[in-house]
């Protein structure tokens, strides 16, 4: 399995020299492993966004290269723009994509902003899920009043401190970083050159100003045309639609309408698609009937399988069985997911449709932690090799050596600990449906039961392997009751299962 990816989404002061933004897009993509997905310039908010995505740390590498450059070709002393902006590199967020969780993203938002405050002495400010104060969450909160205002206060004012870097301002500004889940940056423009119509708007529809639940909103004048410009931080609460109803409204009771609008960076696949079912009306719809994603899982699937079982038979100790017990319990999920869309939309089981939409969305995350386990095990495991590999020739190299492999040997430990309890509830999720889920599809949520009790047997071995190899043994009592508890669980729902079969199906 591939290891994490994280995805980055700089915002720089400088939207008019193509020259300058090249240099940053450039020394972006000269970073190895890294991949730039989309370039995003205004000439008159005078910013640019740039997307890259790749493993967490030529990411923040990257990242670290982007900041430097542009605090030698940005000057904020000669900087205009529409935008709010206290930096030339101005905001750093983190998104965790595949294989990687918010805490992931979080450490390298720390991580980099340290690096960034005493390598470049740049002030640094944390915001979103890595902020150090509540106050600082909000990145417009940290905005206020610009660079200029901030190039006053950063000395005078302890609240205006920073995370990292001097309490000082050279051209080059400040640097907000953190991280959070993906956002979609959205501009309406109206058929009006009032900015004051806009502002407005703005006012309305925001979440700070009582409005539509996770909507930042800002009203500018943008190329002589009054533009509503938008943050949805989370477009499962508030959706594309809702937004750009909201805003026709208010355009109308302002006595204008929608002229176009823009997005501004990528957008996820699935707030299209259901901007798209919103307008067509469509229900029940799922994003595998659209034709490229049903095709492009499919590609995936089997190059990803295939690639694994290679893997797994080579002669090499990674992967092993902790990573093959992630990925039986990760088919296990996959196969309660399936007998729960099965389930769906049909009128005889029309009662147990909530509650197989509840059992979709938490065996799709199950699939997904476990998809990760699978790696995770054998970086674990393969940490344990590097361990053993440590010199020992003199008593602190045999110190250090000891430290290590205690330390890499918990690690090793706790992963599988963690697919042993997700092997227990996919277990469950799968006796749920072959309770009450469609009954031609009963064999399938059995055998998820099936693989979900062989994924947790191997993941509790390797639990108590390596909890024997420790020198120190704190926890591990902790982590057989865990163990104990999960099995449990486990029997239960293969009670449930072998009920369910002799019931429904006439099998026992």
């Amino acid at each position: 399995m591939s290891q994490p990816w994280i995805e980055c989404v700089p915002n720089f002061s400088e939207g008019r020299r193509p020259e300058v933004i090249e240099s940053l897009r450039a020394a972006i993509a000269a970073e190895p492993g890294v991949l730039v997905l989309d370039v995003h310039s205004d000439a008159d908010h005078n910013r640019s966004v740039i997307t890259f995505a790749g493993p967490p740390g030529p990411v923040a590498e990257a990242a670290f290269s982007a900041i430097r450059l542009a605090a030698r070709l940005i000057d904020l002393d000669q900087h205009r723009g529409e935008h709010p902006r206290i930096g030339a590199t101005d905001v750093v967020p983190f998104i965790p994509l595949s294989g990687a969780r918010l805490e992931d993203c979080i450490a390298l938002a720390r991580q980099l902003g340290r690096r960034v405050g005493e390598e470049l002495g740049i002030p640094v400010y944390l915001y979103e899920a890595a902020a150090t104060r509540p106050e600082r969450v909000n990145l417009e909160n940290l905005r206020r009043g610009g660079y200029e205002g901030l190039r006053q206060a950063i000395a005078a004012d302890p609240e205006r401190a920073p995370d990292f870097g001097p309490s000082r301002l050279g051209p080059a500004g400040a640097t907000v970083i953190g991280a959070r889940p993906p956002l979609i940056a959205f501009n309406i423009f109206l058929a009006t050159s009032d900015v004051s119509v806009a502002k407005a708007i703005a006012r309305t529809i925001r979440t700070s100003s009582g409005g539509l639940p996770c909507v930042k909103a800002l009203g500018l004048e943008v190329g002589g045309r009054a533009q509503v410009s938008m943050n949805l931080t989370d477009y499962r609460r508030t959706s594309l639609p809702t937004v750009v109803a909201a805003v026709r409204r208010e355009a109308e009771r302002q006595g204008t309408e929608i002229l176009r609008s823009e997005l501004v960076g990528l957008i996820p696949q699935q707030a299209m698609i259901d901007t798209a079912a919103a307008a067509l009306h469509l229900e029940a719809f799922e994003p595998g009937q659209v034709l490229e994603s049903r095709l492009a899982e499919a590609q995936a699937a089997a190059a990803t399988e295939a690639s694994f079982l290679e893997r797994l038979a080579e002669g090499t100790a990674t992967p092993g069985g902790g990573a093959a017990a992630a990925h039986a319990a990760a088919m296990a999920a996959g196969l309660v997911g399936m007998v729960a869309r099965l389930t769906q939309g049909k009128k005889k089981y029309a009662a147990v449709e909530a509650g197989m939409r509840a059992v979709i969305e938490r065996a799709d995350d199950l699939r997904r932690r476990l998809a990760a386990a699978t790696s995770a095990d054998s970086a674990a495991f393969e940490a344990v090799l590097q361990a053993m590999r440590l010199p020992q020739g003199t008593s602190d190299e045999k110190g250090r050596r000891a430290a290590a492999m205690e330390q890499a040997t918990r690690t090793a430990a706790l992963v599988p600990l963690e697919v042993a309890g997700d092997a227990a509830q996919v277990a469950e999720l799968g006796a749920e449906a072959a309770e009450i889920a469609n009954v031609n599809a009963i064999s399938d949520a059995a055998s998820a039961v099936g693989l979900a009790r062989a994924a947790f047997q191997a993941a509790a071995l390797n639990v108590r392997i390596n909890a024997r190899s420790l020198a120190d043994p704190s926890g591990a009592a902790e982590w057989e009751a865990t163990l104990q508890e999960a099995e449990l669980r486990v029997a239960r729902a293969e009670q449930r299962t072998a009920s369910a079969v002799k019931a429904r199906a006439g099998l026992g």
